[in-house]
């Protein structure tokens, strides 16, 4: 059985490294991918680096390689490190082929007794590199798949009570940031939908489920930043409300919101109540704000309050932004 090897970290994997891996898989029964640590980028972790691999190429397997040395270069003695680890974290497996697009395929190839596979070396196929596109993911968007675009976006979330702001502060945002903008999928569907006010369950629970796939597909057009009018958690809250209980499908949405936005603001109830057909009163807005409040603290999510004007608000957005 014909075997081959790519390595590199993949920080983050675009379509030159696909190249070089779909080379590798149309000649070799057996593609090993070694991942390499990348601690000057926390914000892509390793476990995220080797999902995608896995998820886009699940015949191959993945060799994750933590602790290789943090030196580079085309020294004797950063070559030989680096050769002593590939040939460690192989583990005695037979290398046919290493593929790469890097002049030290010349090394490693001979340290493996492997044929040096070179893959567009003058990246005349996909002039794109790592780190082009951690400067400018959006501009780059094109060398980028799918699966990896959307994680690199960063969300927003907007929360609060009716009557705080929420729409108002996030679509001005969006627009500031020149970036994708969704709306509270729950108030349409609600307008539509509710009887006497309200709605079943079952139908709470399509509200978060429509509202993340709109999310989703709605980053893959997003400018660095993601910005939502609400999410799984409000619709949570709502079933609480109803029901006084949620679906455990909702319930697992809810929990899921603590990993999936990376800022969360919370509008407070400082400005004046604005009364509309689909709102229950002032008295309402004061529960809802304290149960969110009470709510974010006991599942340990960080946020940020907004407070004053449209101005001051999003000044106190981009500040955090920035940090």
């Amino acid at each position: 059985m014909k075997t081959g090897l790519v390595l590199g970290k993949f920080a983050p994997l675009h379509r030159g490294h696909q190249y070089v891996i779909e080379t590798a898989l149309q000649q070799v029964e057996q593609l090993y991918i070694m991942v390499y640590a990348c601690d000057e980028l926390p914000d892509i972790p390793m476990d995220q680096r080797i999902g995608w691999i896995e998820k886009l190429y699940p015949e191959a397997q993945v060799i994750p390689a933590p602790d290789g040395p943090r030196e580079t270069g085309y020294t004797d003695s950063v070559m030989a490190a680096q050769e002593d680890y590939i040939l460690k974290k192989v583990n005695g497996v037979k290398i046919d082929a290493f593929f790469s697009s890097e002049p030290y395929g010349a090394y490693v190839s001979r340290a493996l007794n492997a044929v040096d596979c070179r893959v567009d070396e003058a990246r005349e196929n996909f002039p794109v590199s790592a780190s082009q596109i951690r400067q400018d993911a959006f501009k780059n968007k094109k060398f980028i798949p799918s699966t990896v675009y959307e994680d690199l976006i960063e969300k927003i979330v907007f929360l609060g009570a009716p009557s705080t702001g929420k729409t108002t502060t996030s679509r001005a945002l969006a627009k500031e940031l020149n970036t994708e903008w969704v709306a509270e999928y729950g108030r349409t569907y609600w307008e539509e939908n509710q009887s006497d006010r309200r709605l079943t369950p079952e139908q709470l629970l399509y509200i978060a489920t429509t509202h993340n796939s709109i999310e989703d597909e709605t980053a893959l057009q997003a400018n660095k930043y993601l910005i939502c009018d609400t999410n799984a958690f409000t619709t949570w809250h709502f079933a609480i409300s109803y029901h006084d209980s949620a679906l455990a499908e909702l319930e697992q949405l809810a929990d899921k919101c603590k990993e999936r936005y990376k800022y969360v603001f919370l509008c407070a109830d400082d400005i004046p109540y604005e009364d509309t057909w689909e709102r229950s009163g002032e008295g309402n807005r004061k529960e809802f704000q304290d149960f969110l409040v009470d709510e974010l603290s006991r599942r340990e999510i960080p946020y940020i309050e907004l407070r004053g004007s449209l101005a001051e608000r999003i000044e106190v957005v981009l500040t955090a932004l920035a940090k």
